[in-house]
């Protein structure tokens, strides 16, 4: 199942959001060079772009067409079409920002550590994960696909491991100067239950759809609605607030 930017996009305001606040605690005034790894349709790149308007900044993300949106969205900057988990630059950069792109990717112990190398000596590491695994959004899809229903075609569909903050910290406070970690839920108003669906339909449910056809992918989708509906109240509007944990670490080497 391709990235579809589109359908990313139509929550641009909200997925923007948490990549301003993580870009702004950056603790660098004027930089060189920043990557974005994972840009998707470019909204985190211009925010980067923003906060160093004289540096050069380049975006990478494995989706034709994400790379496609960015490059129509920001035409002054680089963007390459690249799979970030084996992204190297030719030379240090000043900071790396990776915004809800990481948790798709395995081995983070290996990882982190590669990335804090390619930084120049006082770079940043920028990284935004989503933390919502137990939430009941991710925990729900989880009992789907783990029913007699579905056990048989998506019962083994995982996401890549996620860590807590303080596994993460353990492993970057050797590595770096300073890591500044922390935790924040967001709560999003959103139009109904279905937004919810259409929400988590780009990306958390992505691996349980690929592994179906276009009908099967419409009758899990109906299953998790109707759980989704149950628990997520609706306000008196119809309207549904959706909380959304995200851990936030800026590691300067």
């Amino acid at each position: 199942m391709t990235w579809s930017a589109q359908l990313y996009s139509s929550f641009e305001t909200e997925r923007t959001r948490p990549v301003r606040d993580l870009v702004n605690a950056i603790p660098l005034h004027q930089i060189g060079m920043a990557v974005d790894l994972g840009c998707g349709p470019g909204n985190s790149t211009e925010v980067l772009a923003q906060r160093f308007a004289s540096a050069a900044i380049a975006g990478l993300d494995s989706s034709p067409d994400m790379v496609e949106a960015a490059r129509a969205r920001l035409p002054g900057l680089q963007f390459e079409l690249a799979d970030i988990a084996e992204w190297q630059p030719a030379q240090p950069v000043d900071v790396i920002l990776a915004n809800a792109s990481l948790q798709w990717l395995n081995d983070h112990n290996t990882l982190y550590p590669r990335l804090i190398a390619q930084l120049k000596v006082g770079g940043c590491l920028a990284v935004q994960t989503p933390d919502n695994m137990m939430e009941p959004s991710h925990r729900i899809a989880r009992e789907i696909a783990a029913s007699s229903k579905w056990a048989d075609r998506i019962g083994a569909a995982r996401h890549p491991d996620r860590h807590p903050a303080q596994w993460y910290y353990s492993l970057l406070k050797p590595l770096c100067a300073q890591v500044d970690i922390w935790r924040t839920t967001y709560f999003h108003p959103l139009h109904n239950h279905q937004a919810i669906v259409q929400w988590f339909k780009g990306s958390a449910l992505r691996p349980y759809l690929a592994a179906l056809t276009s009908d099967a992918q419409q009758a899990f989708l109906a299953d998790y609605l109707q759980a989704i509906a149950q628990e997520y109240p609706a306000l008196a509007d119809g309207s549904v607030l959706l909380p959304f944990p995200r851990l936030f670490m800026v590691a300067t080497r």
